[in-house]
């Protein structure tokens, strides 16, 4: 089975495929808020985390080949802070928060998938949930944004499959003593994005997004289990990447700049590049101007409200971001905005405000280099 460019496939929903790309000829997509940082404001227990179903801290319908359940068994494991497993046990709280957000103007909002894959749930001995997280969560979203469009058929809302970036990385050691080691490798990486976004699509997800890569090495895994999904499909949906800066330096944890980050996944001709997390929007500027010139896709931006503080906190205000997060939009660098760790629905409806009515930025036709 090939994964190479899969751009030549038709669209697995056509109408909402076409209605994205018109929307983003038209204005400024706005993308929502964090996920995180309004389940925070729960201030959940583990026992909300675990739910019913997961009361003893595993999963009774489900135990590995040979072993049985039972009393001091090792399967217990702490839940609080698997913010992903709220979709099962609190979608109260999910459905909620993606409600607030479309409330507040987002036309995108992601679902909370960021650590479902077997990977990341392998932390919480909870890596054969991965496909119905992902499923679910998307599911979630899907209903919320619906429901939204429902009510304002004239706006289409979107529902963007978040692929995280993992609790491992494929470029670096995780041991400074050996630097020659991984803890994972690509095919590793490929079957876990692959059940992932198996899951989004059959969830009902609109976009599938690979979100705050650190690592391009993984990133790339994510890409090629996408394209092997679509062309089992025989039909794909739109790709959005977003890289995340993880200091001054101004590059990726594999040590790329953002130029250099493009040029790497160019290849993959996703819907649009762009940047979030780790810093604020200040400090993201220079390198969402460097992406705006070079790619010849559309831009996205959705970065922290600011540094964290001393208390891990986030001191950025909705009015601090909108007002710089619109001199990019004014200086032509973005076609989605949004917010990452710190914002909020408040967050997310100044920079609405800020942006509308600001044209999008316009995609430049680059020359294809000669071989």
């Amino acid at each position: 089975m090939s994964a190479g460019p899969v751009d030549t496939l038709p669209w697995l929903a056509p109408r909402r495929a076409e209605a994205l790309l018109q929307a983003l000829a038209k204005r400024i997509l706005v993308i929502d808020g964090a996920m995180g940082t309004m389940i925070q404001q729960h201030e959940l227990a583990e026992a909300d985390y675990r739910g019913e179903r997961f009361a003893e801290g595993f999963d009774p319908t489900h135990a590995p080949e040979g072993h049985a359940h039972g009393p001091g068994c090792g399967c217990a494991h702490d839940q609080r802070g698997n913010n992903d497993l709220l979709s099962l046990t609190r979608p109260d709280i999910i459905r909620a928060i993606h409600a607030g957000y479309l409330a507040a103007g987002a036309d995108l909002v992601e679902t909370n998938t960021f650590n479902s894959t077997t990977i990341s749930l392998a932390d919480y001995g909870l890596q054969h949930l991965a496909r119905e997280l992902n499923e679910t969560g998307a599911r979630l979203a899907r209903e919320a944004c619906d429901a939204a469009q429902a009510e304002t058929p004239d706006k289409p809302r979107f529902v963007i499959g978040v692929l995280g970036p993992t609790s491992r990385t494929a470029s670096l050691s995780p041991d400074v003593n050996r630097p020659g080691f991984r803890a994972i490798d690509f095919d590793q990486l490929r079957e876990a994005y692959r059940e992932a976004a198996d899951g989004l699509i059959d969830g009902g997800a609109d976009i599938l997004m690979v979100e705050t890569v650190f690592d391009t090495l993984n990133a790339k895994a994510a890409l090629f289990a996408i394209a092997e999904v679509f062309d089992a499909r025989g039909a794909r949906l739109p790709v959005m990447v977003s890289g995340t800066i993880t200091d001054a330096s101004g590059r990726t944890l594999s040590g790329q700049t953002a130029e250099a980050f493009w040029y790497s996944l160019r290849h993959a001709r996703p819907v649009a590049i762009g940047l979030n997390c780790a810093l604020g929007a200040k400090d993201l500027r220079a390198h969402v101007d460097v992406l705006s010139r070079v790619a010849d896709t559309h831009v996205s931006t959705h970065p922290n409200a600011g540094l964290p503080n001393a208390f891990g906190g986030y001191d950025e205000t909705p009015e601090d971001m909108a007002t710089v997060l619109r001199e990019f939009a004014e200086a032509g660098l973005l076609n989605l905005v949004g917010g990452c760790c710190g914002t909020t629905p408040a967050h997310i409806a100044a920079i609405a405000d800020a942006v509308a009515g600001l044209p999008p930025r316009a995609p430049p036709q680059l020359e294809e280099a000669v071989a």
